[in-house]
C-alpha cells in the first residue's frame, strides 16, 4: 500500500516545477490526480509559463506511475473555471480527498508595475484560496490541504529601500505571507472537522520560475543581463546550508507527509524547507 493510496489529489500549477513534482510523487504513492495548469503565458510575468504539453507531460508520468489523471487546462484566477475543473476531475475518479495549491507566479521586475502587482496577488493568494474554497464543498473527515508558501513570506521586509520600486516582487512577499494567515485562520476552524490545512515555505527551488532573467536580476541587481552563472552564487545567500537551491523533489515529500495519514494530527504547520535559511533571519522563540 502507498502512503495515500486510494486518494484523489487536485495539484494546481501540475505542468511543470514543483506542481508537476508534487502530482508524481503523490501518484506514486497510490493517489489518482487531478491536474490544473493555466498553460499560457502572462504578459506582465518576465519569464514564460507552461505549456499544453507540458501538462500532457505530466499526465503522462502519472499514468507511467499507474495511476488515474484527468489534466484540465484552468486559470486559478477565475473561480468558475476552476470549479469547472474540479468537478470535471471529481465525475471521472469519484471524489476529492488532497488538495495541493501550488499555482504561483514570480513578479520580480515585472512590467507593466500593477499588472505585474495584480497578477501575482491573483494568482498566489487569490489563486490559492479559489483553489481551497471550491474544494471545501466536496471535502469530507481525512482530507488535507497542503499550499505553498514561500520562505521570503517569513523574512522581515519592513525596511523598504525604495517603495514602489519593484511592485511585482513586493507582490510575491505579500501574496505568500497572506496566504500563510490565511492557512493559519483555515486550519483553525476546519479542524473539528477533522480537514487538516497546512502551508509547505521553501527556498530557492530549482525550477524555471527560479532559473529565469528576472529572477537573476533581483539576486544581481549590478548587472545589466545577468546568467545562470552569474546568480548562482548570490542564491546561496539565502540558505544557512551550503546550497543554492533545493529541487522540487525536497518540497513533494513534504507534501506527501502532509497528505498522509501519517500527519493525520498536524494542521496550522507552517513547514519549512529552507536549508536553514529562516534560522539566517531569526533567532530562537517559541
Amino acid at each position: 500500500m502507498g502512503r495515500v493510496e486510494g486518494k484523489v489529489a487536485l495539484v494546481t500549477g501540475a505542468a511543470r516545477g514543483q506542481g508537476r513534482s508534487h502530482a508524481v510523487r503523490l501518484a506514486e504513492e497510490g493517489a489518482d490526480i487531478i491536474a490544473v495548469d493555466i498553460c499560457k503565458d502572462l504578459d506582465a510575468i518576465g519569464y514564460p509559463m507552461a505549456t499544453p504539453e507540458d501538462l500532457e507531460e505530466t499526465a503522462n508520468l502519472v499514468e507511467k506511475a499507474d495511476r488515474r489523471v484527468v489534466a484540465v487546462q484552468a486559470d486559478v484566477r477565475e473561480a468558475a473555471q476552476l470549479r469547472a475543473a474540479v468537478e470535471q476531475g471529481i465525475s471521472e475518479l469519484g471524489k476529492l480527498d488532497i488538495v495541493v495549491a501550488q499555482a504561483g507566479v514570480a513578479g520580480m521586475k515585472g512590467e507593466p508595475a500593477v499588472q505585474a502587482w495584480c497578477d501575482v496577488i491573483d494568482t498566489n493568494l487569490i489563486g490559492t484560496m479559489n483553489t481551497v474554497q471550491v474544494a471545501l464543498p466536496h471535502l469530507a473527515e481525512g482530507a488535507a490541504i497542503v499550499a505553498t508558501g514561500s520562505t521570503a513570506a517569513l523574512m522581515d521586509v519592513s525596511k523598504v529601500d525604495v517603495p514602489g520600486k519593484d511592485l511585482g516582487g513586493v507582490a510575491y512577499v505579500f501574496s505568500k505571507r497572506a496566504l500563510s494567515q490565511y492557512i493559519h485562520t483555515l486550519a483553525c476552524h476546519l479542524a473539528p472537522r477533522g480537514i487538516r490545512a497546512n502551508a509547505i515555505h521553501p527556498t530557492n527551488c530549482n525550477t524555471d520560475m527560479l532559473q529565469s532573467e528576472p529572477m537573476y536580476r533581483s539576486f544581481r541587481p549590478d548587472l545589466e543581463h545577468p546568467t545562470k552563472e552569474d546568480a548562482t552564487p548570490a542564491f546561496y545567500v539565502m540558505q544557512a546550508m551550503p546550497t543554492p537551491w533545493v529541487e522540487p523533489g525536497d518540497i513533494s515529500n513534504a507534501v506527501l507527509f502532509l497528505a498522509s495519514d501519517e500527519a493525520r494530527y498536524v494542521t496550522g504547520m507552517q513547514m519549512r524547507v529552507d536549508a536553514g535559511g529562516y534560522l539566517k533571519w531569526y533567532d530562537w522563540h517559541i
